[in-house]
């Protein structure tokens, strides 16, 4: 069992895993900038280390800080959270080099899976159902356009190294192509250092299905189900539910299956999630997250389970704590992100918290690091706290997500709740019945300046 555990993240997220150690009576390090030195992370966790000035990339990302923070503290491990060095294949080897226990999975599957490409080809070999695409990257524009014209527009160009909806452009037709071709490979460069770019299918009205998938590292694996994530602003998540209210218990089985025995081929360890496109009864992978994901209360609430105390123990080497006979669904869970952001342009609004009251009662979770005079800084995302509700049914979760949010109190800056009081009077909310592109095309009608 470990002693002292190191968490190299911030905000919420390392309130969690301080939370989950503490459970198992595991003592705490927290990290922090000079910006988060009052930071609720800090003041929970049984020691704390400051790691550098403000900036992320001089802190929160500073492999050397959080290496010498472990061998100052003794800690003998290092929860990355989700964010920062969650997916850093390099700082991976790093720690394990200073005989350090990383808890998530090995380097290499983090490589692996941080290669979009490799992803897919990876994924396509273990029988996961894959987007029809380029095999591999695409050399120029010429091959591009001729892609596009075998498979059919609309298509999608993808950085290789990709994520949050940057480096992704589509062509609706021939006459795009060289447009959305030359501005990936352009946004690609400048976000990622890497300019390389593949291309797929492009499917005009999905969905957004995650499968939670958790692995021994010794052939073992699970599913826990599918999370929607389907309604989306420029491809950032900012409602999630589960379980999904278009997924039918035999497709829920279907891929969960597919999903686990895929993980179980390579021996996986720890928490990962396996994103797909679902359309028309078909699921499509897109790419996998080798961590813990914001998301992850609501899996948790359906099946009662605690993620981070289970990432924990297969990390000390124990068995899971569950098999997948174990894990029944029960009720419906739906969580709500909440930024310091100003409506209706979603800009950063860092500042004082002049109130903060967190909602209470039956099935209500807030997972939120704020307090009354808490300054948010500028420096990081404008994620301030993700309110998650449970309840027998999906009508009944969102009458209590309509409630919960009423009691919510943040004041003194700007937040994203307003957003989801206009959502919950949306028929097609009630009813489901949306896809990827349904938020965006609401906000430009619904969402007006004044």
């Amino acid at each position: 069992m470990f002693d002292k555990i190191l968490v190299a993240n911030r905000g919420e997220i390392a309130l969690r895993v301080i939370r989950a150690a503490r459970e198992m009576g595991i003592r705490t390090v927290a990290v922090h900038s000079t910006a988060d030195a009052d930071a609720m992370h800090v003041r929970m966790a049984d020691e704390s280390v400051c790691i550098g000035p403000p900036p992320g990339s001089e802190s929160y990302l500073s492999i050397p800080s959080i290496i010498a923070a472990c061998e100052v503290t003794g800690a003998q491990a290092i929860h990355p959270g989700y964010g920062f060095l969650s997916e850093n294949a390099n700082f991976v080897q790093i720690v394990e080099d200073h005989d350090l226990t990383f808890i998530g999975p090995t380097a290499e599957h983090i490589r692996v899976m941080g290669d979009k490409i490799t992803a897919k080809d990876t994924m396509k070999a273990l029988g996961v159902p894959c987007v029809p695409g380029s095999e591999g990257g695409v050399a120029d524009l010429a091959a591009a356009k001729a892609l596009g014209d075998e498979m059919g527009y609309p298509v999608i160009v993808k950085a290789t190294a990709g994520g949050g909806g940057r480096g992704m452009k589509v062509a609706q037709t021939a006459a795009d192509m060289e447009n959305a071709f030359m501005t990936a490979r352009s946004e690609a460069k400048a976000a990622f250092g890497n300019d390389e770019v593949y291309i797929e299918k492009y499917l005009t009205t999905p969905r957004h299905i995650e499968i939670q998938v958790f692995g021994d590292g010794k052939g073992g694996a699970v599913h826990l189900g599918e999370r929607d994530c389907s309604l989306q602003r420029r491809h950032q998540k900012v409602f999630e539910e589960a379980p999904g209210p278009c997924i039918t218990e035999e497709e829920r089985a279907r891929i969960g299956q597919i999903c686990a025995d895929a993980v179980a081929k390579i021996d996986y360890a720890g928490a990962g999630t396996i994103e797909f496109l679902y359309e028309k009864g078909e699921f499509y992978f897109i790419e996998m997250n080798t961590r813990l994901q914001v998301e992850h209360p609501v899996t948790e609430a359906i099946f009662g389970v605690d993620l981070v105390q289970e990432q924990i123990r297969v990390a000390e080497g124990l068995p899971m704590s569950f098999t997948q006979e174990d894990l029944k669904i029960n009720g419906h869970a739906i969580e709500v992100r909440i930024n310091a952001e100003k409506l209706p342009t979603f800009s950063p609004r860092p500042g004082k918290i002049t109130q903060f009251h967190a909602p209470g009662g039956l099935g209500v979770r807030m997972d939120s690091a704020l307090y009354d005079g808490y300054k948010i800084p500028p420096y990081y995302d404008s994620l301030i706290g993700k309110l998650i509700v449970h309840a027998q049914d999906r009508a009944t979760a969102l009458a209590r997500l309509n409630r919960a949010l009423g009691e919510l109190i943040v004041d003194g800056v700007d937040t994203t709740v307003p957003l989801f009081h206009a959502l919950l009077q949306e028929p097609d909310i009630h009813s489901g019945d949306y896809n990827i592109h349904w938020l965006e095309h609401w906000l430009e009608t619904n969402l007006q300046d004044g």
